[in-house]
């Protein structure tokens, strides 16, 4: 199948699926209110096989060290299938599957496949990370951007993390686990049990942002946007908290908003 736009509907939510944009959500509108910035870059796109950071853009790959490309100097950043086109494995109305194979820079052949499915009230995001041959470190997140602002007032972000951690200089984590502080923040933060962070556009909607990830980044320095990022580990993970992925063993992760008028 081709790559072009998808559109999903279900009751009055209707959501943009992008496979030739980096198998991105380019969309998701309530009653008609956009509820995510647009542009080629924003939506909510998917982090694989790594999620933030890379520090110096190496990590360890058993006993081989690999350098990805600076795209964020002097680290790696985001991962690499956001960057390239995905496939459409098959769609119905409210329900569209993405793959998209693991290529260079990237070391190891993987495939990586992405289900969005939406109902009226919730939008579920599931994505798995398979190997065929040889396993290796990897991760999954998602990166949306969520409108600042529908209309009235500031969106406010409600979660209760049971740590922060301490962002060096660099960006990165420094390993050292912080009390939560306030923001603006691009941070990492742990959820043992689970993500959990609700925004709340005054008198418009709610939306609950939910994961069994224990691991979620926020990114608010940006005066349009708010990003609520749930992912496997934390920045630089592939160094620091690498989960391995076999021939038996794919990562898997999931993600769901779900909504409510005020």
């Amino acid at each position: 199948m081709s790559d072009e736009d998808i559109t999903l509907t279900a009751g009055d939510a209707e959501v943009t699926v992008q496979p030739g944009n980096g198998g991105r959500v380019g969309g998701l509108r309530i009653g008609g209110v956009e509820l995510l910035r647009q542009g080629e870059r924003f939506g909510c796109f998917p982090m694989v096989p790594w999620c933030g950071r890379i520090r110096d853009g190496r990590f360890l790959d058993g006993a081989e060290v690999r350098q990805m490309p600076l795209n964020a100097p002097p680290h790696a950043i985001h991962g690499t299938v956001r960057d390239g086109a995905w496939r459409t494995a098959r769609t119905s109305p409210d329900e569209a599957v993405l793959t998209c194979e693991l290529a260079a820079p990237w070391p190891h052949s993987g495939l990586v496949t992405q289900i969005v499915a939406l109902t009226e009230d919730a939008l579920t995001l599931t994505m798995s990370v398979e190997t065929y041959d040889s396993s290796f470190p990897a991760q999954i997140g998602w990166h949306p951007w969520f409108n600042r602002n529908l209309g009235g007032e500031d969106v406010t972000l409600g979660f209760d993390p049971a740590w922060q951690e301490e962002r060096g200089d660099d960006h990165l984590p420094t390993g050292n686990r912080l009390d939560p502080k306030p923001g603006p923040w691009d941070d990492c933060f742990g959820m043992p049990g689970g993500v959990e962070a609700t925004l709340t556009w005054p008198g418009q909607l709610e939306l609950k942002v939910t994961s069994r990830e224990e691991w979620v980044v926020v990114y608010d320095e940006q005066r349009e946007a708010v990003c609520v990022e749930p992912q496997t580990g934390p920045p630089n993970g592939l160094n620091t908290l690498p989960h391995l992925v076999t021939p038996l063993e794919p990562l898997e992760a999931s993600m769901t908003w779900a909504w409510r008028r005020l």
